[in-house]
């Protein structure tokens, strides 16, 4: 019985990470004309949910439809145009701007393209809602995966928009809670990265992007300031 309450157990939580997954890539997509019904996704999923990533991702979605759709909009872009320290591009704390971020840009459109889909267009293939809605409908292992080895810069990332009290920190919250615990040298990482910021070196680099709907003439963070 164990063993069969195990393996049913398995799909549940399975479909459990990749409902929050794809909420979340919902959710920290640019607020454009089509916020509203991605909002109205997000609470379909929600009922298919339980424990705290509900709670984490009904609390941001709540939060972000409270508010008319321009100042939305632009609370999005001071929270993750204008502050490096709160960027989704996850090779960026990384490598940031050095000649090392390239290499790493290639790897995640490699995963992309071993899983069958074309690597992004618009966008960089490193932004999170892209990584988020890859592992939710494409490929969640190699996806997770990619979460993983970066789950330091989601750290980071966690807690630069928590002190801001931004309404996403607890959306990047409930895709580290669908992560293995990170382990202590993560922890040390992220402390550091934390501290110190990403590596620095000004080098050209061309986007990519995938379905999650980019703002026109949205960039990697290299000409954003700093905060």
């Amino acid at each position: 019985m164990r063993l069969l309450r195990s393996r049913r157990a398995a799909p549940d939580r399975a479909l459990h990470h990749r409902l929050v997954r794809q909420s979340a890539s919902l959710l920290l997509a640019y607020p454009d004309e089509g916020h509203r019904e991605r909002l109205g996704t997000v609470d379909q999923f929600l009922e298919h949910m339980t424990g705290p990533e509900k709670d984490m991702l009904g609390t941001a979605a709540r939060e972000l439809g409270a508010k008319d759709l321009l100042s939305t909009a632009q609370q999005y872009v001071e929270t993750f145009d204008l502050r490096r320290r709160s960027t989704m591009y996850l090779t960026y704390w990384t490598s940031g701007d050095t000649r090392n971020r390239g290499a790493e840009m290639h790897a995640f459109a490699s995963v992309y393209r071993a899983a069958g889909v074309v690597p992004p267009a618009h966008e960089s293939p490193d932004h999170l809602p892209v990584v988020l809605e890859f592992t939710a409908n494409v490929d969640p292992a190699s996806g997770e995966e990619l979460l993983t080895r970066y789950r330091p810069a989601l750290d980071v990332l966690h807690a630069s928009l928590r002190d801001a009290r931004s309404p996403y920190a607890q959306v990047v919250a409930a895709v580290c809670a669908t992560l293995p615990p990170a382990t202590d040298q993560e922890e040390e990482r992220a402390r550091r990265l934390a501290q110190a910021g990403p590596p620095r070196e000004s080098i050209g680099l061309q986007p990519f992007t995938l379905t999650v709907p980019p703002r026109t003439g949205r960039m990697p963070p290299k000409g954003t300031s700093q905060s």
